[in-house]
């Protein structure tokens, strides 16, 4: 590749990581990435913000991120890095259809330079603890998370990549035949490239030991097909560790689909570098 960015990385201004920003800038400076962005979780309905009156005295584990804090550290590690490291401010929403509205608000308060769409959980029912899946046969789980990715992309316009589409993947007994959710996953995808936003190869796929990549090669082949150019790379990672995991290994899959182009993100904003 001949740019190296990370845009789905978490620190422990996630509930789930206690890796601190200054490891995980210094392991992508190791590996010769160029540029980071930091994507902490909000995920509204099963969480809380870290002010939340309402929940003054909820576990740190069961909390959204500290905005401002968040905000300040990473303005000025920006400064702090600017000759080594590219540093972009994001944010993972793990959206509800219900709960659009609040991640409304929470975006319009915040100057972001990237915004990941996800599903994590369905009526606040999450899919890592597998309250979501409880009760339901595989076509119901698949088709019910694919029906609130379609209601989502329908609904909230201020994000700007889909994150690792087919998500499930990793929580249910087994896989999903990409030709029963194909017809649901062109329509989420004819919306994304209409409205000018992308999707990303998220490499956790390998850490995961799945299969296939996440999402799973079948789907970033419509993508391209459909005439989707915006896509990330991301990788997840939670332990500096992982920053830019297998990169190189996904560029060579994705020139072989046909793309030719990776984005990086300001302000919103998507620009191409070469693979």
């Amino acid at each position: 590749m001949n740019y190296i960015a990370d845009f789905h990385i978490h620190s422990l201004f996630s509930n789930d990581s206690e890796e601190r920003l200054e490891n995980i800038i210094e392991q992508a400076k190791a590996k010769g990435v160029k540029e980071i962005c930091f994507t902490e979780h909000v995920d509204y309905g099963v969480k809380f913000d870290h002010d939340d009156p309402e929940h003054p005295n909820v576990d740190s584990t069961q909390r959204n991120v500290d905005y401002p804090l968040y905000m300040k550290t990473l303005t000025q590690l920006q400064q702090d890095y600017k000759d080594e490291l590219t540093i972009r401010i994001g944010l993972e929403f793990g959206m509800q259809r219900h709960r659009i509205d609040t991640y409304q608000k929470l975006y319009d308060r915040l100057d972001l330079d990237f915004v990941i769409l996800s599903c994590h959980e369905i009526d606040d029912k999450e899919f890592w603890t597998y309250d979501y899946q409880k009760g339901k046969d595989e076509d119901e789980m698949s088709m019910g998370y694919y029906e609130e990715l379609y209601t989502l992309v329908n609904s909230y316009k201020d994000y700007s990549i889909l994150g690792h589409l087919d998500h499930l993947e990793r929580y249910i007994p087994n896989h999903y035949p990409f030709e029963k959710s194909k017809d649901i996953i062109t329509k989420i995808l004819k919306i994304v490239i209409a409205d000018g936003k992308g999707i990303e190869v998220n490499t956790s796929s390998f850490a995961y030991k799945l299969p296939d990549l996440t999402p799973a090669r079948e789907i970033l082949e419509l993508y391209y097909e459909l005439g989707g150019t915006i896509i990330t790379l991301g990788s997840d990672a939670h332990t500096a560790n992982r920053v830019a995991d297998h990169f190189e290994e996904v560029a060579t899959i994705l020139k072989e689909i046909g793309f030719s182009q990776y984005c990086t993100f300001e302000k919103m904003k998507p620009i191409f570098h070469a693979l």
